[in-house]
């Protein structure tokens, strides 16, 4: 996976470079760049929580060229579960880049057989890290995407899931792994996934970013409608109060305190709001991200800098 920066294109507009936007992790790069596995391990040690974990170690996975590093620290650190973890999450990356993210019935059988065996090798991994440390976060995290990938259920996904949040209720990265996981495109429901949103989002204390699995499970919802009605249905006022209230008790809480993940919350909610024309709700998400935003869900748009561009000058002009 590539991320799409305006500041390494040389064009106006938002970043979507996760380093642009948290250069705290800019360290976390440049030691696995240079395949400086103690660096590597300092950076994680000065994470705060799990979610911060979970964060780098998605964005760490994408780095072309980490796997070597982290086999190796896997080989001379056995017993450590960071290193056996970061490489099941580089794996599992590896795979869904020859998956792609094309619906199934448009992915070969020859990138079935090499997605599956990338997140089986991953699997082993990850099996006996959560054997070893069943507190462990960020490997549990990996095994839903593994889960969804492997095709292999809702109740496994849900058992996963449940085994993490028994010592991490609100962990914000697995909620919204699940969530994919229980829309219809990977066997769930709608129902399901609203439900969980919500779960989650009435669950977690005020000012999180729980409530953005709100808007994303309606963001999911209009993906899979059909012509005009995706657009209807955003535009509907349900749907708007449900975004408006998620986003009161999240992201514009008073309370919040922005983390790692504030800038894939605020930009679902901007997204949200902004493809059902509720412009003047989208705006203060616009606000909060300025020219920063994350890859996800905006690249659910053809052109997702141009569509930030086009929704922020009207939720400005609102």
């Amino acid at each position: 996976m590539s991320s799409t920066s305006g500041r390494s294109t040389g064009l106006p507009g938002p970043t979507f470079d996760p380093y642009d936007n948290a250069p705290e992790l800019v360290p976390l790069r440049d030691a696995a760049r240079a395949g400086d596995w103690p660096a590597v391990q300092a950076c994680f040690r000065r994470f705060r929580s799990v979610d911060e974990v979970s964060s780098a170690a998605s964005v760490l996975a994408d780095i072309t060229g980490v796997r070597k590093l982290l086999e190796r620290a896997v080989a001379e650190s056995p017993g450590d579960p960071l290193p056996r973890t970061l490489l099941a999450h580089r794996y599992v990356s590896l795979g869904w880049d020859i998956r792609g993210s094309a619906r199934a019935q448009h992915v070969s059988r020859s990138q079935f057989e090499r997605f599956h065996a990338w997140l089986r090798r991953a699997e082993q991994l990850l099996i006996e890290v959560c054997a070893e440390q069943p507190a462990y976060a960020p490997a549990w995290t990996v095994r839903l995407m593994t889960a969804r990938g492997l095709e292999l259920g809702q109740a496994e996904a849900r058992r996963r899931y449940d085994r993490l949040s028994a010592h991490h209720p609100h962990h914000y990265a697995a909620q919204t792994q699940l969530l994919q996981q229980i829309c219809p495109k990977w066997g769930g429901s709608w129902d399901a996934a609203h439900g969980f949103a919500r779960e989650c989002a009435a669950a977690a204390p005020d000012g999180t970013n729980a409530g953005a699995l709100v808007a994303l499970a309606h963001v999911e919802h209009w993906l899979d409608l059909e012509g005009t009605e995706g657009g209807a249905y955003m535009r509907g006022v349900p749907v708007r109060d449900d975004l408006r209230f998620a986003a009161q008790v999240s992201v514009l809480h008073p309370s919040y305190r922005p983390d790692g993940n504030a800038i894939g919350a605020h930009s679902a909610f901007a997204f949200a709001f902004s493809i059902g024309g509720h412009f003047a709700d989208a705006a203060p998400h616009f606000a909060f991200l300025g020219d920063r935003a994350s890859e996800f869900p905006w690249q659910y748009t053809n052109d997702p800098r141009a569509s930030f561009l086009k929704f922020r000058k009207s939720a400005t002009n609102a």
